[in-house]
């Protein structure tokens, strides 16, 4: 299994990149927030020779917009992988399962050279969708041991721990293994 992180604009731009084979890189949410470290996060993560990956914090309503907003602003390179982050806004709410699955469709569509996935938390897995939609692959949070998530599905990325950072595992033999996946 390969190790990496998941980052925001609450992260460093120079993250510690030792061990790591991935990052996740917050660039956009709804439709008027980009990550003001986005760029150096980004340039940080491709210097350190990681699988780069984006994602959009979706929030409820005008999903063709949000996806278009995402990737207007979310580099746009073959092979970097893109997830839509699925779960409760800050006011309580949440997009629906035909919104998730309109999304990653609509990425698909905007970017057919990239990998588009679905992350979510156990709870919403197991207790809010009803589509077992994830576009190219899973990314289950779920903080028990790494590569262990407590659920059936197939997954790619498991975010086992939050502590001190988010930390994630990917479900492939070598980097060289998830570079040739993320390629379509």
């Amino acid at each position: 299994m390969l190790h990496g992180i998941d980052v925001s604009a609450f992260q460093s731009s120079s993250y510690g990149t030792d061990g790591l084979s991935f990052v996740f890189i917050k660039a956009t949410e709804g439709r008027s927030y980009v990550n003001p470290r986005l760029t150096a996060q980004t340039k940080h993560g491709r210097d350190a020779g990681l699988v780069v990956g984006f994602y959009h914090f979706l929030w409820p309503g005008d999903i063709t917009a949000q996806a278009e907003y995402f990737v207007q602003h979310a580099p746009e390179r073959a092979g970097d992988l893109l997830a839509v982050d699925w779960e409760t806004t800050s006011d309580g709410t949440h997009a629906s399962n035909a919104e998730k699955d309109q999304f990653i469709r609509t990425v698909k569509r905007l970017r057919p050279h990239n990998r588009v996935l679905l992350y979510a938390n156990r709870h919403f897995w197991l207790n809010i969708d009803t589509t077992s939609y994830a576009g190219d692959g899973l990314w289950i949070a779920d903080y028990v041991s790494a590569g262990h998530p407590r659920i059936k599905a197939k997954w790619r990325f498991h975010q086992y721990s939050s502590e001190p950072h988010d930390q994630d595992v990917a479900d492939f033999t070598s980097k060289a293994a998830l570079r040739a996946w993320a390629t379509p």
